[in-house]
């Protein structure tokens, strides 16, 4: 019996730094690869700087649609742009005028 009573004396001494030690590492595992973890927050960081890199894209893009736009406001009406809204609503041309027409889907197969 005093075989039995020393194990578990040793136990007692022994199961709390165990217990801690399993506990610390699964917080540890956890901070590293859970679902808010370091890994997780790097991989948020990379598609935050994607995300702005196309917002600022975009904005730019909006940016050039609004100045179109602003040319063709009836207080101030480009002439050139005007011009051109007109020729391509009615696809018309000039006389003298060169016209191009290129297949924008044969030309980008192409280079795929």
């Amino acid at each position: 019996m005093s075989l039995f009573s020393e194990i578990r004396s040793r136990a007692r001494h022994i199961a709390g730094p165990v217990l801690s030690i399993c506990a610390a590492g699964y917080f540890a595992y956890h901070a590293i690869h859970g679902k808010r973890g370091f890994i997780a927050l790097r991989q948020l960081s990379h598609h935050l700087e994607i995300a702005r890199v196309e917002h600022s894209k975009i904005k730019y893009q909006r940016m050039l649609l609004e100045h179109r736009v602003s040319l063709l406001h009836p207080d101030s009406i480009d002439p050139d742009m005007l011009d051109e809204r007109a020729r391509l609503m009615m696809n018309l041309g000039l006389k003298d005028d060169l016209i191009i027409v290129s297949d924008a889907e044969e030309n980008s197969d192409n280079f795929r």
